[in-house]
């Protein structure tokens, strides 16, 4: 698939998300999207410090709680969809901090700034972009996280060097996302709905690490690690995919 179609399609299905029309999880199933949550690491107090419309079930993990945020940093989440990660981390920095959110899907975007404004969240900010042309200035970040989604770019190298553009010196990364054991057969790899459900677009392991040093960071460290399992994966799938935390540095 070209990389624009690609993104046509992560948007479509992610924006009927963001309306409610269809319900998604990526890894862990479970009957509500409160409970897929706790499955990937969020506990129930961080769900009730965040608006329950925020809560969209979506995520391999929770960035926020091993970035190690603090009070005034500028921290920017990739892929911040209704901004559950957002606003956990807007609590963490407090006032004299600031939360960016960038999303490629306008309807993300929109219900995000909409509960900000909605629960007093002053000092967040969503921002339309993608991953690849970040709308934020260079060396402005001190911490960049996300959830799930650099697995869905479909130029991995270049997002991460953006995300080196936008931090400052010493900054550091904390990304949650889905890497693989070894290749994936070329079927899943150029399947449309395998790439909107988090599957198609990830990349071997230690490919993904050597990805993040090439982009610069130094300190490349896997935090965690688990193997991702859903009901009716195919079978082919059982093993090769994990879930992963990565922190990293820009010149630690």
């Amino acid at each position: 698939m070209k990389d624009q179609d690609i993104k046509e399609v992560i948007k479509e299905r992610y924006g009927k998300i963001a309306r409610g029309e269809v319900t998604f999880c990526c890894p862990s199933c479970g009957p509500t999207v409160a409970d897929q949550s706790l499955a990937v690491g969020y506990s129930a107090d961080d769900l009730q410090l965040v608006p329950e419309s925020a809560v969209l079930g979506l995520g391999c993990g929770n960035p926020t709680a091993l970035a190690d945020l603090k009070e005034g940093e500028t921290v920017l989440d990739l892929g911040s969809g209704a901004g559950i990660d957002v606003f956990l981390a807007a609590k963490k920095v407090g006032q004299s901090g600031r939360v960016i959110g960038v999303d490629m899907t306008a309807d993300m975007i929109a219900q995000g700034r909409v509960l900000a404004e909605q629960h007093g969240f002053t000092n967040v900010d969503f921002r339309l972009g993608y991953i690849e042309q970040l709308p934020v200035a260079a060396g402005t970040v001190d911490v960049v996280i996300s959830n799930c989604v650099i697995n869905l770019t479909p130029d991995k190298l270049a997002s991460f060097k953006e995300v080196h553009r936008v931090l400052k010196p010493g900054g550091r990364i904390l990304i949650a996302d889905l890497v693989t054991a070894g290749e994936l057969p070329p079927d899943v790899k150029a399947s449309a709905a395998a790439w909107a459900d988090c599957l198609a677009g990830a990349m071997e392991k230690e490919a993904y690490l050597e990805t993040i040093r090439r982009a610069g960071f130094t300190e490349v460290t896997v935090v965690s690690e688990f193997a991702y399992e859903a009901p009716g994966m195919d079978e082919r799938l059982q093993g090769k995919i994990l879930s992963v935390k990565v922190r990293a540095f820009k010149g630690h």
